[in-house]
């Protein structure tokens, strides 16, 4: 059986929501087609030419990558030219390119909280929420006795789902009434006779990443042959999606304790610190690449320290003057773990639905700076 880029993209997009990108982004699929054939898919967090001619030599049919392959306007697309010859090697070599940028930054589980994580921090929270889940009401009218079946499959499938806890619904007794005419099948009923039957009416609430397949499980498991069923837009949402995180440390530190655990946990020789002070760190803002549009933030929410992987000079210099503690620890490494997380997350998702498409992280992956000198 073949499998497609579209069918790929369902799945990051359950993982990572288009919709959550920055307006300014360059996020999704960026060369290839929806209907081309996907048997391996290789995961990066930059596109390269090391990176293309591994895919190459590997047999992938389609990279997954943290930093958008196309990002300023294309004029022309050479096969000598920097970024244009990369996007001529990808289409030359039937290599589907998709990128997921500030949406895996913002989303739950993503870039910010794999980075949160490896620092072992506590109580994580978002940083900035600037983007909120568009949420959906599903109504669904089931014959008394199904509704445990239903509610079961729509709940595996993603509704339902409040805070920690799951198969959240409503449900109330009432009777429904319909007459199968000519040409039905129904499995209350004769054709041409008016019914009445005792249901139940479920509603629950469901995000808009998994409506579509949480409409899929109810219908393959409810026994109506036509069912009968309502999704309404929700004014509410649930505030859990931002750039940043801010958590606290296990125990407090001092901060060059704190700079020792991160050169160990993020695996560096070394950082820039800015506005260093002999002082205890306990609450910790970090943001995933460059974050420096967050430091007021970072300064207002009550941390002591802000990491994040680069700042410019005046970023650092305006964080010193309000007393903010920032260290840059690079781009690379705040980032890069987060693409083992998304080969195990895209596996065990493809694994799940069946799919024989086989997901691994690219082995040439580098930082881009080298360290020289003495």
């Amino acid at each position: 059986m073949g499998y497609t880029v579209r069918q790929v993209i369902k799945v990051m997009e359950e993982i990572a929501p288009s919709y959550l990108a920055e307006e300014w982004d360059n996020v999704g699929l960026l060369v290839g087609g929806l209907e081309d054939e996907v048997r391996k898919v290789m995961v990066c967090l930059d596109v390269t030419e090391d990176i293309v001619y591994e895919a190459v030599r590997k047999g992938a049919n389609m990279l997954i990558s943290h930093h958008p392959v196309i990002f300023e306007k294309l004029r022309s697309l050479r096969s000598d030219v920097g970024r244009e010859r990369l996007v001529y090697l990808l289409a030359r070599n039937g290599i589907a390119a998709y990128c997921a940028h500030t949406n895996l930054d913002k989303v739950s589980g993503g870039v910010d909280d794999v980075l949160a994580a490896r620092l072992g921090l506590q109580d994580v929270k978002p940083l900035s929420v600037d983007q909120r889940e568009r949420l959906y009401k599903i109504v669904v009218f089931i014959p008394k006795g199904h509704e445990d079946r239903v509610m079961d499959a729509m709940a595996g499938a993603g509704a339902g789902w409040i805070g920690n806890y799951s198969h959240c619904t409503f449900q109330i007794n009432g009777t429904g009434t319909f007459m199968p005419l000519e040409g039905t099948n129904p499995y209350i009923g004769q054709q041409g006779r008016l019914e009445r039957v005792e249901e139940v009416r479920l509603e629950t609430i469901v995000s808009a990443n998994r409506l579509d397949r949480v409409i899929k499980a109810m219908l393959e498991v409810h026994p109506y042959e036509e069912v009968a069923y309502d999704v309404y837009p929700l004014a509410n949402r649930i505030e859990k999606h931002g750039l940043g995180r801010i958590g606290k440390l296990q125990h407090s530190m001092l901060l060059k304790e704190f700079v020792d655990k991160v050169c160990n946990d993020l695996g560096v020789s070394n950082v820039q610190v800015a506005g260093w002070r002999d002082t205890e760190i306990q609450t910790v803002a970090i943001c995933g690449g460059a974050g420096g549009s967050l430091i007021s933030k970072a300064y207002s929410s009550g941390a002591q320290v802000f990491l994040t992987g680069e700042l410019k000079y005046h970023e650092a210099q305006a964080a010193a003057e309000l007393g903010m503690v920032v260290i840059a620890v690079g781009h690379y490494p705040t980032e890069v773990f987060i693409v083992q997380e998304l080969v195990y997350r895209l596996q065990k998702a493809f694994d799940a639905l069946k799919y024989e498409i086989e997901v691994f992280a690219a082995e040439t992956m580098s930082d881009i700076y080298k360290k020289v000198g003495r």
